[in-house]
């Protein structure tokens, strides 16, 4: 999406570019139990046979087994065996590598992310689906196989965590501003393929919230827009086509649209009536479990309206057992957002959290702060009676079932060639066309566009040092003469100085920003 806006022969753009590339194909590992083939994708049937095998599978686990596929914490290094990062590894997971905590805590899922060395930049795609078999190897190499969720945020535009050279959309804003659900789904289906080529199985996308507050510090361009019909439309293409390749998850429920407060850094209070929530908030994400969806994510969020208790979402029970659960009739997994957040951190202790979201409902625990601590506070309150087991074998069966109708017991693996096959032109030329087709004009009061080659000393400045760069390089191959200057997301004093200066001695300034809030 580009922002074109004019000042004194300024031009203003906010652009989403198109990158490049995709495809990817599958190594199968047949683990399933003698005697029962479970169906993959896409003859799956939620049927008597398959619920069987899912309460057998219960039955054989330990209460250790069962609570271990609660939780998905985060780990360091490039590899499962990486011990580089064995006292961060330590300091998060209590073991040195990540494949031990796979093996010591049997781990229901991990999460990748950059700043851990999981996917490094730029990205190499046989490290990563290294990574994701060996992780797999771990998990199926135990007393009961259970294959592990592996996720990552690949929302695209701001928030992507496999960058070039996997293929690159504009993110749901972008998206919002084409108006035409099939291009949320072209970019859900190459985006889904990508990652499950890597290995990776679970998006922790799409963002569903309805964003209607401008100065919304967190969600803003994730998000499809401000009309709750739009959301649920492009929303439910990108579920559908995501799916067919990997777990969908929508967020932030029940709806992180209207704040200012950041979750990250704060607790965020929604003043929603319910009326509003019914009409606004709530509208996608109903729409993404009547489509079913695989997993919901929860919001570190105060909703009065809904629970008065003055306890975020996720540890709410009126909101994720009584509305998503019973109202809605959510029948996927319920995973909290991140426990490392600020909005998370309620309690006295540690030990809380956990125990009182998987009362609240939750099914799976992401990001745990310090995994030991947490998964002992959850088998000790199972086993003091806090923590009924029903809610325990409730949020294993889930947990089991989106597994299962992902096809994971059977295709958990993935090749180096299919990961090294990601970018292809047919990818690259699919995200071109979705680019062209979220490019919005907003205003152009000076009649500067269309640009023309005459003469003109261009200035390209902002954020991205591809984008800025990539931007100056067609505009010179158009006839003008262009100048890079590119200033990061935050630039300081210095910087600002140096780009007015530049500013100065040129005919026309186009600024590339990173997100619409000023």
């Amino acid at each position: 999406m580009k922002r074109f806006a004019a000042g004194r022969a300024i031009l203003s753009l906010l652009t989403v570019a198109a990158l490049l590339f995709g495809l990817m194909g599958t190594a199968f590992a047949n683990t399933g139990t003698p005697g029962w083939q479970e169906p993959t994708k896409p003859g799956w049937k939620d049927g008597e046979a398959q619920r069987g095998w899912i309460q057998s599978k219960i039955e054989h686990m330990t209460l250790e087994e069962k609570v271990g596929q609660m939780f998905m914490p985060y780990g360091y290094g490039t590899s499962a065996g990486d011990t580089t990062y064995a006292v961060s590894n330590q300091k998060v997971l209590g073991t040195d590598t990540m494949a031990q905590a796979v093996e010591q805590y049997h781990l229901g899922g991990l999460i990748y992310f950059n700043w851990n060395y999981n996917i490094n930049l730029p990205m190499d795609p046989a490290q990563v689906a290294t990574l994701s078999n060996d992780l797999q190897t771990a998990a199926m190499g135990q007393r009961l196989p259970i294959p592990l969720l592996i996720a990552t945020d690949q929302e695209m535009g701001v928030v992507v965590r496999a960058d070039y050279p996997a293929t690159q959309f504009p993110g749901n804003m972008a998206l919002g501003a084409a108006r035409d659900p099939k291009y949320a789904e072209t970019a859900a289906t190459i985006t889904g393929r990508e990652i499950r080529a890597l290995g990776i199985n679970m998006n922790l996308a799409p963002v569903l919230d309805v964003n209607i507050n401008p100065d919304n510090p967190v969600i803003g361009v994730r998000s499809f827009g401000g009309d709750p019909q739009l959301v649920s439309s492009l929303g439910v293409a990108a579920v559908g086509a995501y799916q067919q390749n990997v777990i969908a998850t929508a967020k932030h429920f029940p709806g992180h649209g209207d704040t200012a407060t950041d979750s990250h850094v704060g607790l965020p209070l929604i003043t929603h009536t319910r009326e509003q929530l019914d009409t606004i908030d709530l509208v996608p994400f109903r729409a993404a479990v009547d489509a079913g969806i695989d997993a919901v994510m929860t919001a570190h969020i105060l909703v009065p309206a809904l629970d008065d208790s003055g306890l975020p979402a996720t540890f709410s029970k009126p909101i994720l057992t009584d509305l998503l659960k019973g109202e809605m009739g959510f029948r996927g997994i319920v995973i909290t957002d991140a426990l490392t957040m600020a909005g998370a951190k309620v309690f006295q202790t540690e030990e809380e959290m956990p125990v009182k979201a998987i009362l609240a409902g939750v099914d799976l625990i992401l990001m745990p702060e310090h995994l030991p601590l947490q998964y002992n506070a959850v088998l000790n309150a199972v086993k003091d009676g806090t923590i009924p087991m029903e809610r325990i074998d409730d949020a294993v069966y889930r947990i089991l079932r989106v597994k299962m109708k992902q096809g994971l017991f059977n295709d958990s693996f993935t090749t180096l060639e299919a990961a090294q096959a990601i970018g292809s032109p047919e990818n690259m030329a699919q995200a071109d066309l979705v680019a062209d087709k979220t490019i919005t004009l907003l205003r152009n009061d000076a009649g500067l566009l269309p640009l023309t080659a005459n003469g003109q000393k261009v200035l390209v400045t902002g954020y991205g040092l591809t984008t800025t760069a990539s931007l100056a390089g067609y505009l010179n191959e158009r006839g003008l003469t262009a100048t890079v200057y590119q200033t990061g997301t935050s630039p300081g004093a210095s910087v600002i100085a140096n780009a007015v200066a530049k500013a100065a001695d040129a005919d026309l300034i186009i600024v590339s920003t990173y997100n619409m809030r000023p």
